[in-house]
């Protein structure tokens, strides 16, 4: 059984949730900034189709990659010291939203409704939700979208119309999260492209323990800026 959310209903504390299908605690309710950001500090997250409820979802085993064990492999490393893009952080949130969510091969449709691209670019105004996005000759080719709260960061989804170009922001966020000294960056769910740089499952519980600490950090909302990075 799942819960039936009301539009007020906060989340409890996620002690089981379904295993047909993985993960799935609850529908309905609203994706309003305080519902999304009440979710993601309780390790859950909506997910959902055209023409579903909201539903709410919290997997177990997590997959989640710790900026520190980012598999850079010899041919990116090149790519990043040749330099041959530009970095940029939260100048085209909007854009990299709408190219995650455009068709691709393989795939009927996308989970990222016009209904989640308004609700999280409220919470990109609002400081929580970033984008690091690769440029080349002022074309966005790349990039990657999540939630920050305190010091965990959430990963939604990334696009690439280039070689590499998704990757280039991948190792540029993990480097900064380093520095910045986050500890996790939750990936949802497992796919080889992302066990492929280093990402890996763990059981829910200790997610939940180590989210629960990293959200609890002071940082507050804010418009991302990256240090260089020396490749």
């Amino acid at each position: 059984m799942i819960l039936l959310l009301q539009e007020d209903t906060l989340f409890p504390p996620v002690t089981q949730a379904l295993r047909q299908p993985n993960g799935l605690l609850a529908a309905g309710g609203v994706l309003s900034p305080a519902r999304l950001l009440d979710a993601y500090r309780h390790g859950i997250f909506p997910w959902f189709g055209e023409g579903d409820p909201i539903l709410w979802w919290s997997p177990d085993p997590r997959m989640v990659l710790f900026p520190h064990e980012f598999k850079l492999s010899h041919s990116l490393r090149k790519t990043l010291r040749r330099g041959a893009y530009q970095l940029r952080t939260d100048t085209a949130f909007e854009q990299v939203m709408r190219a995650c969510a455009a068709p691709r091969e393989g795939q009927d449709g996308t989970w990222i409704q016009e209904e989640m691209v308004q609700a999280y670019c409220e919470l990109h105004r609002l400081g929580y939700a970033h984008s690091v996005e690769t440029w080349m000759d002022d074309e966005l080719v790349g990039g990657l979208y999540g939630m920050s709260i305190g010091k965990m960061f959430y990963g939604e989804s990334m696009f690439s119309r280039r070689t590499d170009a998704s990757k280039i922001a991948l190792a540029h966020l993990c480097a900064q999260l380093r520095r910045w000294d986050f500890g996790m960056i939750d990936c949802q769910m497992n796919t080889p492209h992302l066990a492929s740089l280093g990402a890996r499952e763990i059981p829910r519980q200790p997610f939940i323990t180590e989210l629960t600490r990293l959200a609890a950090s002071h940082a507050p909302p804010a418009r991302w800026q990256f240090e260089v990075a020396n490749w």
